[in-house]
């Protein structure tokens, strides 16, 4: 049986009909990925198979005791708790195993269950609480809720604040680790990737394929992610369902494949019923008008029966980028550029003397044609870097400039001075003579510009102000690349793009013959992005920002430096990850109090508590002594008779805390010494 069976859904907003028939099923363990365009109902759906919305008519069942858990784009949050407190409420069916136990621990305590048959009646209700909570990790929640927060880039700073003081992206965060914690049968994911960064999204991937059992349906604009992780595709098209096997890649394969049968069967068909309505307008009248009428007779049931769907094209760029004029050879030079800012004590980031240091010392050169992206953790830098580069902001030191005859064409994050009451068109028109001075733009030439980036003629008479995000995006980038810039910096492009826009975009940014014969962009790109698909086509170098003041020039593709970073870890090359968090912050010193004596200097107090008296051979002989009591405190957890006494589970429990805190202590001691601080 079906861990989820969806049955002749139908659903319709106003005169508008979004799912018609849709049925489909999900089996368990299944990795499913839900596709289409903006506002086909991908959304609709989801909310319907959680029960949040209902159809017009249909029916969604899931198999008996299942769980179902659902990401929405609007999660709910305990506003009272802090981060970590509403994370391990994630763990509810754990929780309330543990509740049960602590029942039964209290019933065996009562003297009226103290007769044999009832006292195994408790033991045996408790043997088996404990082996559901074993086997669904329940001795370690507090280790597995902080492995998920750090893994979608939170620290062990954050875990106290509020959950009413975080930011909207951190509440989007939260509610995913917490929904991952859950652990349910089947996973509603509704566009995941939002707000996390490049690590996050690894991360996620990670958790999915190697550490989550259940099911998952998938909503998500990140093409890399849904070739990592789901195994099927569903798309919605036309209020219908298609399904295809396979990742994102072969989805893609299979449905132009699909798309060209379907158009040569039409095309067919079409010039078919051209030829019978030109032998029934020749000869309705004449000595064949019985034949006549039999052949129009005979058309109208096919035209009703058995017409060929026109097929629908996911979009594909059909603008010839303007020729900017020729820059300097050298684009841009930035040299020893260092930029820091006042630290909340909070917020992650290395700090020195409370500044956030963003990047330190930093030295890179851009030339005329090259296709570079800065990368890293959100808050790391990136448009700081850009902004600094373009003049907008100043540095704390060095230098950063643009070359000769650099003509920059910036796409930001937060637009300012949209005109929103204008008609798509309008605005598109306007843009192209604000960037271009002096340039004639016709009505003509701006609708043929918004036909090209995917706008139907009745979309490019609505206002920009009513347009969805990903549609002003759209309408954006348009006016953007079709003035004749030769640097074009974008940040975040794709933030609100469904896929086929991204793709378009992907497609317009390629340089002139890289993996196609159509006409790209021969200019110099800087381009901040989260989305590994885009960085991969477009661009060969990298600026990556460790998140900690820390930067890197890599030349290659981010998959490139993904890889060798994969490598480097395999092989223990120090550094680690480009994108960890910080270690914790450790206290600061307290200085002694007034009237006491200081401690002759070169004299090192081995009571203080500091480890830096310790001669190397010594800390890594008390790194394998920890290492070794870490693990018998492990081998004893994994010990069933230790389980049904409370209090030594929980005294093995706080021997494992225990072992762990010192090893994690001795080996930061390591690490501090290994980079030389």
């Amino acid at each position: 049986m079906p861990l989820l069976s969806a049955t002749n859904l139908k659903y319709t907003i106003g005169t508008r009909t979004l799912l018609d028939g849709v049925s489909f099923s999900i089996e368990a363990g299944e990795r499913v990925g839900l596709v289409g365009r903006n506002g086909t109902g991908k959304t609709s759906l989801f909310k319907i198979i959680a029960g949040r919305l209902r159809p017009d008519s249909g029916s969604v069942s899931l198999a008996r005791n299942a769980r179902m858990g659902y990401l929405s784009q609007d999660p709910e949050l305990d506003l009272s708790k802090t981060l970590r407190e509403e994370a391990l409420a994630g763990f509810v069916e754990l929780n309330r195993l543990h509740a049960d136990l602590d029942a039964v621990f209290h019933e065996m305590g009562e003297p009226e269950n103290a007769a044999p048959e009832r006292l195994e009646r408790l033991m045996k209700k408790q043997s088996e609480l404990q082996d559901r909570i074993e086997s669904m990790g329940g001795y370690a929640t507090d280790h597995k809720a902080d492995a998920v927060l750090h893994g979608l880039g939170f620290v062990d700073e954050q875990f106290g604040i509020p959950v009413s003081g975080l930011s909207g992206g951190q509440k989007g965060r939260l509610a995913l680790a917490k929904l991952l914690l859950e652990s349910p049968d089947l996973l509603l994911l509704d566009e995941p990737t939002n707000h996390l960064d490049i690590a996050g999204r690894e991360w996620l991937e990670e958790f999915l394929v190697s550490e989550f059992r259940g099911a998952v349906l998938m909503v998500s604009h990140d093409r890399r992610m849904l070739n990592n992780v789901v195994t099927r595709i569903e798309e919605i098209d036309g209020a219908r369902l298609i399904d295809y096997p396979g990742n994102y890649d072969a989805f893609r394969e299979i449905r132009q494949q699909r798309l060209l049968t379907q158009h040569r069967a039409y095309e067919n068909q079409q010039s078919q019923w051209a030829k019978e309505e030109e032998f029934i307008r020749r000869f309705r009248a004449g000595q064949r008008a019985k034949e006549a009428q039999g052949r129009l007779s005979k058309l109208e049931r096919q035209k009703e029966l058995f017409a060929v769907e026109r097929p629908v094209e996911m979009g594909a760029m059909k603008f010839r980028l303007p020729e900017a004029p020729r820059s300097a050879d050298l684009v841009a030079v930035v040299r020893e550029a260092s930029k820091a800012y006042d630290n909340p004590p909070e917020e992650n980031g290395s700090t020195h003397g409370g500044r956030r240091v963003l990047f330190d010392n930093l030295t890179v050169t851009i030339s005329r044609g090259e296709r570079w992206a800065i990368v890293g953790p959100n808050g790391a830098g990136k448009t700081t870097l850009v902004r600094a580069l373009l003049g907008d902001l100043p540095l704390d030191s060095g230098t950063a400039k643009l070359g000769a005859s650099v003509y920059v064409g910036y796409f930001a994050q937060l637009p300012a001075g949209v005109d929103d009451e204008l008609p798509l068109w309008e605005y598109l028109q306007r843009a192209i003579k604000r960037e271009n001075p002096g340039t004639t733009f016709s009505e003509q030439q701006a609708r043929d510009l918004a036909g090209a980036f995917l706008f139907s003629g009745q979309e490019q008479d609505k206002a920009l102000g009513v347009l969805s995000g990903g549609e002003r995006s759209r309408a954006r980038l348009a006016a953007l690349l079709a003035s004749a810039k030769n640097l074009l910096v974008l940040d975040e492009p794709t933030n609100h793009l469904d896929i086929p826009s991204a793709e378009l975009l992907e497609e317009a940014l390629r340089a002139p013959g890289e993996d196609s014969d159509k006409d790209g962009f021969a200019g110099t790109l800087l381009l901040i992005s989260h989305d590994r698909a885009l960085i991969d086509a477009t661009c060969k170098h990298l600026i990556v920002l460790d998140g900690h003041g820390g930067a890197t020039i890599f030349h290659g593709t981010y998959s490139e430096w993904h890889d060798k970073q994969v490598r480097d870890r395999a092989a223990g090359v120090s550094g680690g990850p480009a994108f960890s968090p910080p270690p914790p912050k450790r206290p600061d010193p307290k200085p002694a109090a007034t009237g006491q004596p200081s401690r002759k200097p070169g004299r090192i107090d081995k009571k203080a508590g500091g480890l830096s008296w310790m001669p190397n051979d010594r800390l890594e002989k008390e790194i394998e002594k920890a290492s070794a009591r870490l693990k018998a405190a492990d081998a004893d957890l994994s010990r069933e008779e230790i389980y049904r006494d409370a209090e030594r589970c929980r005294e093995a429990l706080s021997a494992r805390d225990a072992a762990a805190a010192e090893l994690e202590r001795l080996e930061e001691e390591w690490l501090r010494r290994a980079d030389g601080t």
